[in-house]
């Protein structure tokens, strides 16, 4: 239920921002709102907060926030304090970054090495991505993980590539139990 309410919210945004053709400025302001929430927790439980009136959140969000992103993203806020949904504030702004990513054709990857890549590998990785899919840009964020042996993970949605060491010893191995002699 709250991934629905999380999508539907999101959704209403991300059709506000492609009809008034402010698709970068929202995904700017989305971006930087949910580090600025994600940092303040304090602020995550005065505006969840059960005996604090609305109306003296809606002004906290209208004071924190007036000058620094846009009004149409102040309405926005406004709206889910007012309909009592800040507790998913987290969750509606990584939907609507992600709609809008999608939007725009720009992917997310997540690549997890054995070792630390060089800027010349990561170079390799990414330009590797956007010759393989439909996207104009990609962000990777890059994870090391010794267990790995070898070889890379990559994740871009649903999707993930491994050609881990890990993986294709796990793999040969069952291959090999399954041999029956």
């Amino acid at each position: 239920m709250a991934k629905l309410i999380s999508k539907t919210y999101a959704q209403a945004l991300f059709e506000l921002a492609v009809e008034e053709n402010k698709t970068a400025l929202f995904l700017e302001e989305a971006t930087e709102l949910l580090k600025v929430i994600r940092a303040n927790a304090e602020f995550g439980q005065f505006m969840n907060h059960p005996k604090i009136q609305k109306e003296d959140k809606i002004e906290v969000v209208k004071n924190v926030f007036e000058g620094r992103v846009s009004g149409e993203m102040i309405g926005f806020l406004v709206t889910i304090v007012a309909k009592d949904r800040y507790a998913g504030i987290e969750d509606i702004l990584s939907e609507f970054i992600a709609e809008i990513k999608e939007h725009s054709n720009i992917g997310t990857a997540y690549v997890t090495t054995a070792v630390t890549l060089g800027d010349k590998e990561k170079q390799d990785v990414e330009d590797r991505l956007l010759a393989t899919t439909k996207y104009k840009t990609i962000e990777c964020f890059y994870d090391v993980d010794a267990s790995l042996i070898g070889g890379m993970v990559i994740k871009m949605g649903d999707r993930v590539v491994d050609s881990s060491i890990r993986t294709k010893l796990n793999k040969l191995q069952r291959e090999l139990l399954a041999v029956q002699l």
